[in-house]
């Protein structure tokens, strides 16, 4: 019920998706859904929305450790995810930007968890950045650049069904933090 529900969220937005579509697509009975979230719709959805963030946070952890520098490991974030687009036949998209574009309540617990989400992804690049020699201002702005255009293109690739826009911001957002990194990594590249 949770892969299905983040899937359904992430294709349909957060208003979109009933819990009847979730019981037929995860054939799951309606019994156990009570069960297992006494909360419902809104409990199902705050589940499949955690796990999600995990899936995304994990992968680019992933990417920034495994990269000598920033730049390199923001570049393998934007093709993990341009990857997971066309695997998904363009269903794939962030796992809280169904919530947000459907404006939930700003003081309910869907709004706070998708506010965590991207505090959360901006203080890894942030963190990435200052890392390897940014000043804390500019990394904090950096670090919000990249966020927004990954948002920005993966948006622009589910409307194209194109890997494209992807792969082209990654490569640019790259070269961006490339040359904001102090000389001596960035001309180690």
């Amino acid at each position: 019920m949770i892969e299905t529900t983040a899937r359904l969220v992430q294709t349909r937005g957060l208003h979109g998706v009933s819990l009847n579509d979730i019981l037929r697509e995860s054939e799951a009975p309606r019994g156990s859904l009570y069960f297992h979230f006494p909360g419902g719709k809104t409990a199902l959805v705050l589940e499949a929305l955690r796990a999600g963030i995990e899936v995304a946070t994990a992968a680019l952890r992933d990417c920034l450790a495994e990269a000598d520098n920033p730049a390199k490991g923001i570049e393998d974030f934007f093709g993990v995810v341009a990857r997971e687009l066309v695997e998904s036949d363009y269903a794939f998209g962030c796992p809280v930007a169904g919530v947000v574009l459907d404006r939930p309540d700003m003081e309910s617990e869907l709004a706070r968890t998708c506010q965590a989400a991207f505090e959360q992804w901006l203080g890894m690049y942030r963190d990435a950045l200052v890392g390897a020699g940014v000043p804390p201002a500019r990394a904090d702005r950096l670090a919000q650049t990249v966020l927004a255009a990954l948002e920005g293109s993966l948006m622009m690739a589910r409307s194209q069904r194109s890997p494209g826009p992807i792969e082209g911001v990654g490569q640019d957002i790259s070269e961006l933090v490339a040359a904001t990194l102090p000389s001596r990594i960035s001309e180690d590249d």
